[in-house]
């Protein structure tokens, strides 16, 4: 995955205009954090309960080592996401734990909620292998066309660089957002029944003239 960076943290790449993104745009790009229903976030295995929320924070807090999620009988995490909306994810940041904690792997799962480790067996929709990436210089890239339209993201990290327990400090999330269109209850009343009234004859008139 070493053609991801774009040279972000190198600022010598000539032509290439990644190298002069400013911090502005930067926060800009990974503010989907905004759009996790935040309250609904799950986090399996986390040493301390609620801390994988922690993880999801502005781009400039990124480097915050004050909050972060580790986890606990072993070195498996696993997150599932909801949005508040549509996204279409384009990238994905991970900021790992030094020397032997940070994830080597990334399994992502786009609409599954409520994923477990025995259903995140099945085969992922994308795959990462994973670098060690103390500032952030790293984004993963999705395949766009396949995660156009989730409502649902789940992140599994089966393993790390050889440490018994994985530590995370940031998850980055890069896309566009769009609105959950609410489907609202329409309430139609129909006249279901015939009225009779509605339906009266001029018969019994005609054969009641007296005959003179």
């Amino acid at each position: 995955m070493s053609g991801h960076g774009h040279g972000h943290s190198h600022g010598g790449g000539g032509c290439d205009d990644h190298d002069h993104i400013t911090e502005a745009e930067k926060a800009a790009a990974y503010s989907l954090f905004l759009k996790i229903d935040t309250e609904r976030v799950e986090c399996l295995n986390e040493a301390v309960d609620g801390s994988g929320k922690d993880v999801f924070k502005p781009w400039d807090k990124r480097l915050d080592k004050e909050k972060f999620v580790e986890s606990d009988a072993d070195e498996e995490l696993l997150f599932n996401i909801p949005f508040t909306g549509n996204v279409k994810l384009k990238g994905i940041i991970v900021i790992g734990g030094g020397e032997e904690t940070h994830p080597n792997l990334m399994r992502i799962y786009k609409n599954r909620p409520h994923m477990t480790f025995d259903t995140c067996g099945a085969e992922p929709d994308q795959k990462f292998e994973l670098h060690p990436d103390p500032t952030g210089a790293l984004e993963y890239s999705t395949k766009v066309a396949r995660f156009n339209s989730v409502e649902h993201l789940s992140i599994h990290f089966p393993s790390n660089f050889g440490a018994d327990n994985t530590k995370v400090y940031y998850i980055g999330l890069r896309g566009d957002f769009t609105e959950a269109h609410r489907h609202e209850v329409t309430i139609c009343n129909y006249e279901a029944r015939a009225n009779p009234s509605d339906h009266k004859t001029n018969l019994m008139d005609s054969v009641n003239h007296q005959i003179s």
